[in-house]
């Protein structure tokens, strides 16, 4: 096969890349040799080739220094490779009349180069006295010292337009002319196989139309092409300069030319590269060229934005061309328009004359494109993956990618980018198609002969779409363990005149770790439950029926989620039943089932298995049958599945994801049977308010309980803590289990856990690893094996699967070692977890078999495996093949000898010729005729026997069928490994919940003050009151360091049990600790009965079902929500969720509304909690009416926030806070104190003073006197009217327009009742 090029050299004017920049560009009839017309882009380069005829050059030293008009092979040329040959060169050096210093520094020159005859533009850069020479930077970056006075050379006029090529970024590098040709790398590219040059290229629009036949044979013409021209393109982050790529460039740059001045060097540019230019490789666009020297016309204007010059560049052309993109001219592939019934976004019709002009590679592409509009598509091009119209805006935008030269949109990136790109537009939101290379050139070429077939490019076939849901590889998904999951909902739902019956199947995946999980249950009118799951999950990708969702679910999404990727499909045929979800996934489980007992026939494994055993007689995993048999109560969840399952279909996932799939079943979320449920519920609005795992300032996990508490070193430990932060335990017995467990690794047992700890911290996240070796045991998708793939995708196969291997032999043996801590420690969970044969697999074993399977360093670092003897049959039947052969060709030799009788015949090896028999030459008349003479030496004659010849034939055989064997050895081992999925996905699990009782138990030493374990009780009978009491109780996550001046202030508090309320109404100074009082108790709820040590000196609880909270001031305005209306609703979600073992924490209930009315609510919402659910609970506000009204009820406890009130500048009064809880009830709330620390102007804090104390002669008063016990039930209903009439006219003054007048007539009369009302006291 030829080289590309018979140069190493390269022109730093020209960058061709004809294979792919003309690909949207038609010529109709072929031209066999280059145009005789001038190249636009030499012309524009070398505007001044020839400026100084009278130049001392002589035209017989330089035949053609200065060509008038520069043909497309002039345009071709490169700086020749160091060639050394016997033809002197005639081109000598001329000096010029003058010489020059440091006065021309920075100016434009262009310099010839007697070997390429050729011009080359650069930058003077700098001068050195010394040595008289100037250093000259080319355009192609390269560098080299020049004696101007030696030199053929000319300056180049400002004004010269120089091609430049469009780059998004900054706006130094704007415009930055790149020029990017390896020929070393595009040589080996041309060598495994590229098959870029597949396209119908170099095609002219200028041209006439050719016949159909003329245009078919040029077509493949150009896909059987060997001399490709193709420019690599290189990240813009990596910045490396293309003379380092090559190696040397500046230094060869300075041989070329010294040795081109002494005559010394030919040509690098052979007569075979010259013999290759009547193909189409100079076929240039010249509208494109057109075009491109239009957008460059500013030489001055380098540094301009480039958002501009790309609009100017592309719009005009996207305009007249791309007309049917237009949103009045757009229609859907039904040819419907924009807001026409059932118009599908996602598809586009192209008109048939668009159509008709297109060359077979443009068409191919936009057939792709109009029907997945929606989306970015990775269009692959041999080993390139190219953007084009539209899509490369993006690249550009995206992935800072670089335009092509020409009028049409173009960027690409290599192979090797792909999985770091394409993560890079799934993360930002976009959908990317996979569209890749299925047929070589050859193979094109072998289908138009063999079928008669007309195709003219080769076959491309999407083979994947990865969005933010799908994505399985990746740099930032390695970094990140947070999963992201894809939910899929569909609900059902009866409204009446009272209420709302709804029922959700929901269908949540990970798909980097083949999670599922099914679920289906009921849910309120607010769709609480959902909301819940939605806070817990934060899916970054929702699947869901097409207009099926009602308003309040839709609004529950946008609420609860982190701006997601919204799917939806149509219902039924896309979004399936549960009947077609049942039958599609009885299909898949039936063929891969089939797949695995046709590898259990010919199976010699250590552990083969029938995978059958593991599904039941429907061959359906158990959470699929549970499902499936209880009917309508089943059929949402399954449905989901099904909506999932077509989704995941499209991204050539579905079937992988289900062949080793973790199926799960969600855990109760209806509020019916709560005291059955195992797992505490934490709603949204307690995750969120709480900041269990997200911070309200900047959503990341700093300050939250998360962070407290994530001390893992493993990826999916760190998930597995998640998910017991989401759901602690409410059952007595498993708290205390789990605290047994987080106990034993305590003490003494530190150092093994810390040892244990240091061993996992190595590992890669398995439980994504191993999902990863799951779906690659059967080829799929961008894996299938008809993908033309030229990255070796096989070697980084191994290597993940050796990663694997070293990650479970790492925690088998941390394990073992761990083991040791049984002798001493009584937790039934530990001895469960690290008991071979029970929690922990007994994989050694397996893991011996691998290990004595092949080298794993050998072949890691080699890419390839040679198995062991007795690992693999068909290796080693093919190996014992092979020795045969060899072994008769050495009886053979014996054999030769004993006939020629000479002991010293030998076999030898000469270039391809094997097992050559060489024979001395005084035997020569022995030898019989039928040998074959090979080659001889001086001495020695050497032949191939018949016998050798056909030996060699079988050898030759035999070795192919050896390599064939090792190549499919990887597949079968795999293969081997996934028979023991459930062992290692234990293995995996044991260790994960390891690491998080670890964690647990390292936390404590992360708290302020003393810690203990927390005391769980029940309650012995039903009309026993739960409690929960705390002494010295501390903050989970607040430190003293963290909080500035001072230390954090712990509390003594108790709630309900014997002989205490079961409520506490707290009041206290604005900023005295109340809501930090609400968190803090709910916090350490939480760690309690998540297993973890509390920061307290003793703690006691009966165990809390649901924690309810209502704290902060918070709107949701795009779901059409004020911010009273979102705290009612969390409001009225307690009052019907919450049970006698609930515990409320309400946080000024009623303070987004009018005095009057917020206190209504409060006072109306405590009963309800005290007298009805009889719950436990924290209430707290600034309604001191209330603290009055329940002062005698023995089921509430009066506290508050104790602080110290001193007098201040002019009556404004200065509060110390002590963030003590302290009994009784505060007398106000200070609030001027607060503007006074805000910095609210003095005038102000004076006139609020003075009108807090006038409001306060009434309401003080009566206050006062309640607390004493004087007045009497006739006055106090007196007063309390005249405070509610006071109230309502405040209100009223403040809401309407009232007359001035009015409103002082109605306080005077309210100041006679008042009078009078004290007289009589």
């Amino acid at each position: 096969m030829a080289s590309r090029r018979q140069s190493n050299g390269r022109s730093p004017l020209v960058n061709q890349q004809r294979q792919i920049t003309s690909f949207f560009s038609k010529t109709n009839s072929p031209s066999p040799s280059p145009s005789p017309s001038p190249s636009p882009i030499i012309a524009k380069q070398t505007s001044k080739l020839n400026p100084n005829p009278k130049s001392n050059w002589s035209p017989s030293k330089s035949p053609s220094p200065s060509p008038a008009t520069p043909s497309p092979l002039q345009s071709r040329l490169k700086k020749p490779l160091l060639v050394i040959g016997q033809t002197p060169s005639p081109t000598q050096s001329t000096p010029a009349d003058k010489s020059y210093g440091k006065e021309v520094i920075e100016k434009r020159i262009r310099v010839y180069w007697p070997l390429d005859e050729s011009w080359y533009e650069g930058v003077v850069k700098s001068f050195d006295k010394e040595s008289g020479k100037h250093l000259v930077q080319y355009d192609d970056d390269e560098e080299e010292e020049l004696d101007l006075g030696k030199e053929k050379f000319e300056w180049i006029q400002e004004s010269t337009v120089r091609l430049k090529r469009l780059r998004r970024g900054a706006a130094s590098l704007a415009f930055r002319k790149v020029v990017i040709d390896d020929e070393d790398e595009t040589d080996n590219e041309k060598e495994n196989g590229d098959d870029s040059s597949d396209e119908d290229w170099g095609k002219n629009v200028e041209k006439e139309v050719s016949e159909e036949g003329e245009e078919e044979d040029m077509d493949l013409e150009d896909e059987k092409e060997e001399e490709v021209e193709e420019e690599e393109l290189e990240e813009a982050e990596e910045g490396k300069k293309i003379a380092n790529r090559k190696g040397g460039g500046k230094t060869e740059s300075r041989k070329r030319k010294d040795n081109g001045d002494t005559g010394k060097l030919e040509s690098g540019k052979k007569s075979k590269t010259n013999a290759n230019v009547s193909k189409e490789d100079f076929k240039w666009s010249l509208a494109e060229t057109v075009k491109k020297i239009e957008s460059d016309k500013a030489s001055d204007g380098i540094d301009n934005a480039l958002v501009g010059d790309a609009s100017e560049r592309f719009s005009k052309r996207e305009a007249e061309k791309l007309h049917f993109l237009r949103p009045k001219e757009r229609r859907d592939a039904n040819r419907k328009r924009p807001g026409d019934i059932n118009y599908n976004p996602k598809t586009l019709y192209l008109p048939p004359d668009f159509v008709k002009n297109l060359s077979g590679g443009q068409r191919q592409w936009w057939e792709f494109k109009s029907k997945h509009m929606d989306k970015v598509l990775f269009f692959k091009m041999g080993k390139f993956y190219e953007l084009f119209e539209m899509d490369a805006h993006v690249g550009a935008k995206e992935l800072d990618l670089q335009y092509m030269k020409g009028e049409q949109p173009h960027c690409g990136f290599p192979e090797r980018n792909f999985s770091m790109n394409v993560e890079k537009l799934a993360r930002k939101g976009y959908r990317v198609l996979v569209i890749e290379q299925t047929e070589t050139p050859e193979q094109l070429e072998l289908r138009r002969k063999e079928k008669g077939a007309k195709d003219k490019v080769v076959k491309r076939e999407i083979c994947g779409v990865v969005t933010k849901g799908t994505l399985t590889e990746g740099e930032m998904l390695s970094a990140n363990p947070d999963p992201s999951y894809l939910l899929a909902v569909t609900e059902s739902y009866q409204s009446s005149n009272h209420s709302e019956e709804r029922t959700f199947g929901v269908c949540t995946v990970d798909v980097a770790t083949s999670r599922i999980i099914l679920g289906q249950f009921g849910d309120d009118s607010e769709c609480s439950a959902f909301c819940c799951l939605l806070a817990e999950l934060r899916p970054v990708e929702i699947i869901k029926p097409m207009k099926m969702l009602s308003l309040e679910t839709e609004r529950a999404i946008l609420r609860h989620t982190r701006n997601p990727l919204m799917n939806e499909l149509v219902p039924s045929i896309e979004f399936w039943d549960a009947e077609k979800t049942v039958c599609e996934v009885k299909t898949i489980y039936k063929r891969i089932n089939d797949q695995s007992a046709a590898r259990s026939v010919n199976d010699v494994g250590p552990n083969a298995a029938n995978s059958c055993e593991e599904y039941g007689s429907d061959c359906l995993p158990a959470p699929l049958s549970n499902l499936l048999s209880a009917g309508a109560n089943g059929s949402l969840a399954l449905s989901a599945l099904g909506g999932a399952l077509y989704y995941l279909k499209q991204a050539f996932l579905d079937e992988a994801l289900l062949r080793f799939a973790k199926f799960e079943s969600l855990p109760s979320s209806s509020f019916s049977g709560i005291a059955q449920s195992p797992y505490m519920l934490l709603d949204a609005a307690a995750l969120e308010n709480l900041e269990i795992f997200e911070n309200s300032r900047n959503g990341d996990s700093s300050g939250t309980l998360y962070g407290q508490l994530n001390h893992c070193v493993t990826a999916f430990g760190k998930r597995l803590l998640k998910t017991w932060l989401a759901r602690p335990l409410y059952h007595i017995d498993l708290i205390k289990e789990r605290q047994d467990a987080v106990a034993g690794l305590k003490g003494e047992n530190v150092s093994h856990a810390a040892e244990f700890r240091k061993a996992l911290s190595r590992l890669p996240d398995m439980e994504r690893l191993l999902a990863c070796i799951f779906a690659s045991s059967e080829a799929n998708g961008r894996n299938a094996n008809k993908v033309i793939l030229y990255e070796d995708a096989s070697k980084k196969q191994l290597q993940e699967f050796i990663s694997a291997l070293r990650g479970f032999e790492l925690m088998f043996q941390a394990c073992s070692s761990l083991g040791v801590i049984l002798e001493n420690v009584e937790s039934t969970q530990l001895h469960h977890l690290l008991t071979t044969g029970k929690g922990f697999p007994n994989v050694h074993s397996i893991l011996k078999h691998f290990k004595d399977a092949f080298d794993w360093v050998d072949a890691n670092n080699s890419g390839r495996i040679i198995p062991h003897e007795g690992v693999d049959m068909e290796y080693d039947s093919a190996c014992e093949k092979v020795k045969e052969i060899e072994s008769s060709l050495s009886k053979h030799l014996k054999e030769q000898r004993k006939l020629l009788g000479d002991s010293s015949i030998t076999y030898v090896t000469v270039g391809k010729d094997v097992y050559l028999l060489e024979v001395p030459e005084n035997l020569r008349g022995s030898v019989p005729r039928d040998y074959e003479l090979r080659s001889s030496k001086k001495g020695f004659f050497r032949y191939w026997t018949p016998y050798i010849k056909k030996s060699l034939a079988e050898l030759s055989q035999a070795e192919s069928e050896k390599e064939t064997a090792l190549k499919n050895i990887l597949h079968r081992l795999i293969g081997r490994f996934c028979e023991d999925h459930n062992k290692w996905r234990q293995l995996v699990s044991t260790t994960a919940e390891l690491d998080v009782l670890i964690s647990l138990a390292i936390a404590s030493d992360f708290y302020e003050g003393p810690t203990c374990r927390p005391l769980i009780v029940g309650t012995s009978c039903s009309d026993e009151v739960p409690c929960f009491s705390a002494k010295s109780l501390g903050h989970p996550i607040l430190r003293s360091d963290s909080l500035g001046k001072g230390a954090f202030v712990p509390n003594d508090i108790s709630i309900g049990g014997s002989g205490h309320a079961s409520f506490i109404l707290l009041t206290g100074p604005n900023m005295g600790g109340k809501s930090t009082l609400l968190r803090q108790v709910c916090l350490a709820i939480i760690l309690a009965q998540v297993g973890a040590d509390v920061p307290a000196e003793h703690f006691e609880l009966s165990p809390v079902d649901r924690i309810f909270v209502r704290m902060g001031a918070k709107d949701h305005i795009m779901a059409g929500q004020s911010t009273f209306l979102t705290e009612l609703s969390e409001t009225a979600l307690m009052l019907s969720s919450a049970t006698k073992y609930s515990l409320v924490a309400l946080d000024e209930l009623g303070r987004g509304t009018s005095t009057s009315d917020g206190q209504a609510i409060a006072e109306s919402v405590l009963e309800h909690f005290i007298h009805k659910a009889q719950c436990r609970g924290m209430f707290s506000t600034h309604y001191h009416r209330l603290s009055v009204d329940y002062q005698k009820n023995s089921k509430v406890s009066l506290c508050h926030m104790a602080c110290q009130v001193g007098n201040g500048a002019a009556g404004v009064e200065e509060v110390t806070f002590l963030y003590r809880l302290t009994a009784g009830a505060c007398p106000k709330s200070y609030g001027v104190n607060v503007a006074r620390l805000a910095g609210l102007p003095e005038s102000v804090l004076l006139r609020a003073a003075a009108k807090s104390r006038e409001f306060e002669a009434v309401y003080g008063n009566h206050r006062k006197r309640s607390e004493d016990n004087l007045p009497m039930l006739s006055s106090a209903d007196t007063t309390v009217a005249i405070i509610q009439d006071l109230i309502s006219l405040a209100s009223n003054a403040n809401c309407l327009n009232t007359a001035e007048g009015t409103c002082i007539s109605s306080l005077t009369e309210l100041q006679q009742k008042a009078r009078i009302l004290l007289k009589q006291q």
